[in-house]
């Protein structure tokens, strides 16, 4: 058994739950193991429509566990980029799995957790969540595709300031950008999810898999870019000063002094 991912086999669709509540779902390498494991079960499986992908505890995801990165700033450079292609190559299994994959994100979806939403084919939100790419709140960059993301769904201002200030954005607004697919009341989302999830294994299978191939397809130079991109930028971000003072300081529960490092203190 899993302890960190629970897989539900519901016959026309698979519901991956993140079971991390504890640390607001952070990502770990258990869950990582059991998506993997749920999204071949779904390309090899022709009855299965859709993939749910969920977080117990009434949150999405927290992202990368900032525990964890004091470990990765202490490593070399191969190392921490090894490191960001295991999230990498998840991002890609979402990407191009030939099923499609649905984000139910209640609370939020912060970090990593963002891009994972986000690689998904559409998202279904709680009207009160809040998606936070809070990478430079630590003093760190986006990775996961979360560039790519935010850079062909938003407008350039829109995905600066996300980016940028690393402030939570409302799923209300999201929506009304066109990144959410569906706002629900808090706790109704899995149901909608379920809804959509019926139609498309009602519908033609090898169909379905062609346009999310044609979908993806002609982007995926760019993205695949993009990750590469991602990872030399963060391997190189995680050794550094800033991030040493925003994990730092995250884990000790306090504003992390950048203005400090600007002037050379």
């Amino acid at each position: 058994m899993n302890p960190h991912c629970e897989i539900s086999d519901l016959g026309d669709r698979l519901v991956v739950e993140n079971r991390n509540a504890a640390r607001r779902n952070a990502l770990t390498h258990e869950f990582y193991d059991g998506l993997h494991e749920a999204l071949q079960m779904a390309a090899e499986q022709p009855r299965i429509g859709a993939v749910i992908l969920t977080g117990e505890g009434g949150f999405f995801c927290a992202g990368g566990d900032l525990n964890t990165l004091i470990t990765a700033q202490q490593m070399d450079e191969d190392q921490r980029r090894a490191r960001i292609d295991a999230l990498n190559d998840l991002i890609r299994a979402i990407v191009y799995c030939p099923r499609p994959v649905i984000a139910v994100v209640e609370g939020g979806a912060a970090g990593a957790g963002m891009s994972l939403a986000l690689a998904c084919d559409m998202v279904i939100a709680a009207r009160d969540a809040k998606f936070t790419a809070a990478y430079v709140n630590a003093g760190l960059v986006p990775d996961g595709g979360l560039t790519a993301a935010l850079g062909a769904a938003l407008p350039p201002q829109i995905a600066a300031e996300m980016c940028l200030t690393g402030l939570p954005v409302s799923a209300e607004r999201l929506h009304a950008l066109g990144v959410v697919n569906q706002l629900t009341d808090p706790g109704e989302a899995i149901m909608a999810a379920m809804a959509v999830a019926d139609r498309l294994a009602s519908g033609p299978a090898d169909a379905q898999t062609a346009i999310k191939r044609l979908l993806t397809g002609w982007r995926a130079t760019a993205f695949e870019a993009q990750l590469d991109a991602e990872r030399d930028a963060m391997a190189y971000a995680l050794a550094a000063r800033e991030a040493g003072e925003g994990i730092t300081a995250f884990l000790a529960k306090r504003p992390p002094d950048f203005r400090r490092l600007r002037e050379g203190t």
